[in-house]
């Protein structure tokens, strides 16, 4: 073979190797941590019985979703009798590859795992409810560093629903929130474990991850702390940080949000804007941060609203507008879309319900659970609700005289992930294998 051909064909076949790849979910929330997909082909109309399950997992309880890296799944899995295991999966079949497991038992209210890892290179990261922060060799199977992100910081008790974090992977660190009283967010050298950076304590205990928000062309890091109070008590403290990535250095700072149970992640909603949401009467605040003349930055406020917001994910944002879960102990809004300004264009209140589900955008449509029973596939439109096609292929006939923690079934409230046309969705006792794309 001539050696100009010989490149050609060499070149085809690293084309086709990274382009089978190019749609992986290697982290929370998906490639640009934003849960917006590159999939195309997403099938317009669904059988009658539903999307075909191309396989399906026993898994314990549990709120933590995969990740997906050539060709594989990675998910986080735990018995809190025993502790956590990452479990790794062939995608196209479902195969168990290997898994590793540590101790690390203990049980809060809503048992079960609570993160989703994050897989780089050759190695995954992933966060255990008791802290447990391990790095693991994706072909070895073994650790090659592990921490305790809450104790190595002097927390103490577990916090009332333990620990949250999803690792984030930033040149070559990892960046997760400790929230614990010697550190608030924390920076490691991702293939050693040893500390880059820490900030002091930002405030109380919260369950949200750190965010990457564009500024003025640079990166920051953005975390959002708790506020006290609530159940009758007025809610005080609560903030929103931005720090710089490198440092740790903390930049700028947003006072004016109260939410004393967040979740959300903090969403970058373009040209310095990012959106903060919550549940527990929290709302809605978009803020503006932008570059000062001396280098510091400064902080605006474009506007709050409490008929916007989510309990536990951030929202997803296309073609201008916002779309989120808005069911909470105190609303009942279900699916909400909002425009760039804070006014709302729709609600589906319980026609239909959306409870903690997770939504990905693809192809131009939206993917969603409803977090109970039924997969949707959605035109978004800030018009009203288009859904596409729907399936109650998540139901799961429930023995009633099982426990609570056995009868949670189908609450899939885990965050979904879609790769290589296949979308993967966990609830208490199994994760499917989908099939939404060609």
């Amino acid at each position: 073979m001539k050696k100009k051909n010989l490149i050609t064909l060499l070149l085809i076949i690293s084309f086709c190797i990274s382009n089978t790849y190019a749609q992986d979910w290697p982290q929370y929330l998906g490639p640009e941590r934003n849960s917006t997909s590159p999939q195309k082909g997403i099938l317009l109309s669904w059988p009658e019985n539903g999307p075909e399950v191309l396989w399906s997992v026993d898994v314990g309880i549990g709120y933590g979703g995969p990740v997906v890296k050539d060709g594989k799944a990675y998910l986080l899995d735990r018995d809190d009798e025993v502790g956590d295991n990452m479990r790794c999966f062939n995608l196209s079949t479902g195969e168990e590859l290997w898994n590793y497991g540590y101790d690390s038992p203990g049980s809060v209210s809503f048992p079960g795992s609570r993160s989703v890892p994050t897989v780089d290179d050759n190695h995954v990261y992933s966060c255990g409810p008791y802290g447990d922060l391990y790095c693991i060799d994706i072909n070895t199977h073994k650790p090659v560093w592990n921490k305790n992100v809450w104790s190595d910081f002097g927390g103490g008790e577990i916090p009332r629903w333990a620990i949250a974090q999803c690792p984030l992977i930033y040149d070559d660190m990892l960046i997760l929130a400790s929230q614990a009283p010697e550190a608030g967010v924390v920076a490691y050298e991702k293939l050693t474990g040893n500390l880059k950076w820490k900030t002091p304590a930002l405030g109380p205990v919260g369950y949200v991850s750190p965010a990457l928000v564009k500024v003025d062309g640079e990166d920051h890091v953005v975390m959002i702390t708790a506020a006290t109070g609530g159940r009758g008590e007025p809610e005080t403290g609560g903030k929103v940080v931005g720090i710089e990535p490198i440092s740790g250095k903390i930049l700028w700072e947003y006072e004016n949000w109260q939410c004393r149970i967040p979740a959300p992640s903090a969403f970058d909603a373009g040209e310095g804007k990012v959106l903060i949401i919550g549940g527990y009467k929290a709302g809605a605040a978009m803020i503006q941060v932008e570059k000062l003349e001396d280098d510091s930055y400064g902080v605006s406020e474009l506007f709050k609203t409490v008929e916007f917001g989510a309990h536990t994910k951030p929202p997803i944002m296309h073609d201008g507008y916002f779309y989120a879960h808005y069911r909470t102990n105190e609303r009942r809004d279900g699916m909400v879309c909002m425009n760039m300004d804070g006014e709302i264009m729709w609600k589906t209140k319980n026609n239909p319900d959306f409870n903690k589900g997770s939504m990905i955008v693809a192809d131009g449509l939206i993917l969603s659970t409803d977090g109970g029973k039924s997969l949707y596939l959605i035109e978004p439109n800030p018009s009203e609700f288009k859904p596409l096609a729907k399936s109650d292929l998540l139901v799961e006939e429930l023995n009633p005289d099982e426990s609570r923690a056995e009868r949670y079934g189908s609450q899939n409230w885990a965050p979904i992930a879609l790769a290589d046309g296949k979308l993967l969705i966990r609830d208490h006792n199994r994760m499917m294998c989908v099939k939404v794309a060609e």
